[in-house]
């Protein structure tokens, strides 16, 4: 099989069922596993690099407004690579190609490949994306494999964190403007042994103020502004280093947003174990990822 991934989670998931011989085209932002290094690579980025935070958010509402896209797509290389499976997402315009998009350029090419979409809102439908993938490849032993091994690290994560107190969190997934984090990001938190003060599981993320910050009155603020790593994370988060301080939390911690909240694929249980690791190290004493924290 053939399989172009038009969505970096899925890339991700690929990869995590066995499947990474198979894949012949990913998107330009795909990073993660470093064997996807070698692979034709068929959208681009329209925007200018170098954008702040800001000019970012007003750039994507002026294209998206106009009804331009945001990523570009390489229609005669995605001729040239043959699919018989492409994968993508409907769930959020300014994280891949658009879905009508994909589905107009498949329809033209011969013969046409089946075109699906992995589209979770919540931590349970991420899980049920590996099943999705198992049954359009074929990958069922391996689908079954990685869920039982998920499944078993989030209930380790449980047990150790059974009778922890609850630390109220505020996840921030942008900082100009400001937007908390929803869809599957609150789950994670309550998982990892805290309380989402201003997110809601399965929801889109919320544009907020510093005051709705402030008024909630978190013990944590979790630093995760989507696409970012965890030091640039950080970075965004000293930019606003005398209004995060102003809330008043215990900690202000930023973690690698890229590779563990903004893509819904198998490494948010990494997410998980870090982001418990964060809020109990006494509890959860490892884990997978680096917690960079505000200086007080």
């Amino acid at each position: 099989m053939r399989i172009v991934s038009l969505v970096p989670h899925a890339t991700e998931l690929l990869y995590a069922l066995g499947l990474g011989d198979d894949v012949v085209g990913v998107t330009h932002e795909c990073d993660f596993p470093a064997q996807t290094a070698g692979v034709a690579r068929i959208t681009r980025d329209r925007l200018p690099g170098g954008l702040s935070a800001g000019e970012i958010d007003a750039a994507v509402r002026a294209r998206t407004e106009q009804g331009e896209a945001i990523y570009g797509l390489d229609e005669q290389l995605l001729a040239e690579l043959k699919p018989d499976l492409i994968v993508t997402q409907e769930l959020c315009p300014v994280c891949a190609v658009s879905y009508d998009e994909v589905k107009a350029v498949a329809a033209k090419l011969a013969p046409c490949p089946k075109v699906i979409a992995l589209d979770p809102k919540t931590f349970g439908e991420t899980m049920s994306d590996i099943r999705t993938i198992a049954q359009a490849t074929g990958a069922r032993d391996a689908a079954l494999d990685l869920v039982a091994r998920q499944r078993a690290r989030v209930d380790r994560i449980r047990i150790a964190l059974k009778d922890a107190p609850r630390r109220t969190v505020a996840a921030v997934e942008w900082f100009d403007p400001i937007y908390v984090a929803g869809h599957w990001t609150p789950q994670l938190i309550e998982l990892a042994g805290g309380l989402d003060v201003l997110g809601f599981a399965g929801e889109h993320s919320e544009r907020l103020d510093w005051d709705a910050l402030r008024a909630a009155r978190p013990d944590v603020v979790l630093c995760i502004p989507c696409g970012y790593d965890g030091p640039r994370a950080l970075q965004e988060a000293e930019q606003f280093s005398d209004e995060l301080r102003a809330i008043g939390a215990q900690d202000v911690i930023a973690l690698d947003a890229s590779a563990y909240f903004s893509r819904p694929g198998p490494r948010l249980v990494d997410g998980l174990e870090t982001l418990a690791h964060a809020l109990h190290p006494d509890l959860v004493p490892e884990a997978p990822g680096t917690v960079h924290r505000l200086a007080p």
